[in-house]
């Protein structure tokens, strides 16, 4: 007989008959919004890894409702993090896409964040390529402008001699 067959094991959860309440659902919500914004979509499907979709869906309403989760702050602070990392604003856009915001409220979020796009671009390619100058052979340049489309910027974001 092995050592470990004396020990007593801890009852699951179906063992114990218990089955998750909204407050359980909440909790977990609350965690996961303590540590970042979250879109609806990324909370559900988080949340839905463990909890059923009635209950996870009820919850996020209820957040919402109470400004606790709110897909305009997430997108806010999605833009200015992106950015930050010299992503340009065609990347930025698909990716809330992708997280479930709404087409004009990533717009807005855009708009109003204030971020010169075009200084932004310079920065990331100076960062990536060094000085850009104005004698690149097409070569060069296409790889300078794959790089650009692939971080999100667009041909009026580019200095006007890689256009």
């Amino acid at each position: 007989m092995r050592r470990t067959d004396n020990i007593p094991r801890q009852p699951t959860d179906d063992a114990r008959g218990d089955t998750p309440t909204g407050i359980d659902v909440r909790r977990s919500a609350m965690d996961l919004l303590a540590r970042r914004e979250h879109s609806a979509r990324e909370l559900a499907r988080k949340l839905q890894r463990r909890y059923p979709r009635e209950l996870v869906q009820a919850t996020i309403n209820d957040l919402a409702d109470e400004g606790l989760q709110s897909d305009e702050r997430f997108a806010e602070s999605y833009v200015r993090q992106r950015a930050g990392r010299g992503y340009g604003p065609l990347r930025i856009q698909r990716e809330l896409q992708e997280r479930g915001v709404d087409n004009a409220l990533a717009g807005s979020a855009l708009e109003g964040s204030g971020f010169d796009w075009q200084e932004l671009a310079q920065e990331a390619l100076v960062k990536k390529f060094g000085p850009v100058s104005a004698e690149l052979s097409l070569s060069e340049k296409a790889r300078i402008l794959r790089f650009a489309a692939y971080r999100g910027f667009s041909q009026d974001d580019l200095p006007p001699s890689l256009r």
